[in-house]
Order: structure tokens, then sequence, then C-alpha cells
């Protein structure tokens, strides 16, 4: 089986523009969120706002998402943006072993502000951040070395040499062509949530760089979104600490 490239993010972390970067190498098969898909949409949804009603596919589950990564796997090498929360139940040994792990991270001031204005109604559950960390350390444990970590503003601030030292701690070659794309193209073609609204932005980018915020500041959020930033933030500063560094 050919290396799967496993990106462990958090929502609203730059992670779609990564994976959008990704794709222009024409190298590699890109997923974008393929648990996720199953996790809110499958015949069994896992997420906490889940009611009656609510979209879900049969014969989607996470166990028939990850035999399908593996079949493309088979065929060729293979990149996945996905979200720890999705699966922290299947992280046996066997289950990891197949991936060539990296993380992707971004500070919850940024992160939860954007969810609750794309979410209003989101659940502390589904931001990410405990779960990433937990990984994170399983990973170190186990492996006995400290896992690839890129974060969100250093990539942003000098996009090819971290993307760089992304791709020489994954195992492939740099491309430096991938940074820079042409305008309106439509990553939501991609994705299976709310047919790509999160995605208007890097719709009409040019390649990895800064956008526009638009939302409340975290001090200006409502307390209940300030009291998760706040339980957020000790797995995000412990992750930070172990990030690559140029």
């Amino acid at each position: 089986m050919n290396k799967i490239i496993a990106l462990w993010a958090v929502p609203r972390s730059t992670s779609t523009a990564f994976e959008w970067m990704m794709r222009q190498r024409g190298d590699i098969e890109c997923l974008h969120e393929p648990f996720g898909k199953a996790w809110y949409q499958g015949e069994e949804p896992l997420w906490h706002r889940y009611r009656p009603g609510e979209i879900t596919t049969p014969g989607l589950t996470l166990e028939s998402v990850w035999e399908d990564m593996k079949e493309r796997a088979r065929n060729g090498p293979v990149f996945v943006k996905d979200f720890a929360h999705y699966v922290s139940h299947m992280w046996t040994r066997e289950f990891l072993s197949h991936f060539t792990h990296a993380f992707l991270i971004r500070s919850p001031s940024k992160t939860i502000p954007s969810m609750h204005d794309k979410w209003p109604e989101f659940h502390e559950g589904e931001v990410g951040f405990p779960e990433q960390r937990a990984l994170f350390d399983l990973l170190w444990a186990l492996d006995g070395k400290i896992p690839p970590v890129v974060e969100s503003d250093d990539l942003l601030n000098n996009p090819e040499k971290m993307t760089e030292a992304f791709c020489n701690a994954v195992g492939i070659g740099f491309i430096p062509e991938a940074l820079k794309w042409e305008p309106g193209n439509d990553p939501s073609a991609h994705s299976w949530w709310d047919g790509g609204s999160f995605h208007a932005n890097l719709a009409s980018s040019k390649g990895l760089a800064r956008q526009t915020r638009k939302y409340v500041e975290i001090e200006d959020s409502a307390p209940w979104v300030r009291q998760i930033h706040r339980r957020m933030m000790p797995h995000y500063e412990w992750m930070h600490k172990h990030r690559i560094r140029l």
C-alpha cells in the first residue's frame, strides 16, 4: 500500500487552503474530510447536534470510508485532510500505522470566533482541540518522536519555507508551483457540507495568503464562546511549543 499522508487539523484552521495547495501538485490523490462526512452524514451520525431528519447516507460509515481510503492507497499515494475528533475511537496501533501523520494548528482565538460566525449553535465537541492534542501525544508516545506540527500563522507568514519543511517532514518532494493558483476555482466541488459555504475566501484566492477576517474578536464574543476558548487554549499552546520552526 502506498503512503497515506494525514494532516490532522481543526475546523477553521486554514486546512482547506492547505489541501487546495496539495491538490495543485498533481502527484497525489487528495481527500477532503472523508471521515467527517461519515461523522456528520453517515448512516449513523456521531455529531453532537444531530437530530432526526438531518441528512444521512445509507452505507456510509467511518469503517466504509477507511476501507475506501486503503483501496485508493493501493493505487497510488493519498493525502487526507481531516479532524482527529472524527476518529478518536479508532486509534488502534494498527489503524495509526497506515498513516504518515502531521498536524496543522491555529489559535482558538481565531478558529472559535470563526466557527461561531459560521455555526452560531456549534457544540464544544466539534472544535477538535482536545482530540488533536491527544492524538499528537499518543503518536509521540508510540513512535518516540515528535510528529510534525505546522502553525497556520507561520504557514501564511512564510508559505514557501513552511511548505517545504512540511514536505521534508512527511517525505515528499517540494513543488513550489503548487503554492499559487488561478482565482475563481471551486473548492466547494470537493466539499460535502453546505455546498462549500465555508470556502468562499479560498475560491477567490490566488495562493496561500492571509484573508480578511470579518468575524468578531474573541473578547467580544458571547460568554459561552469565551469559556470554550479558555478550555481549548492549553491544548493549542502545548502543540504550539512543538511546532516546526524555521
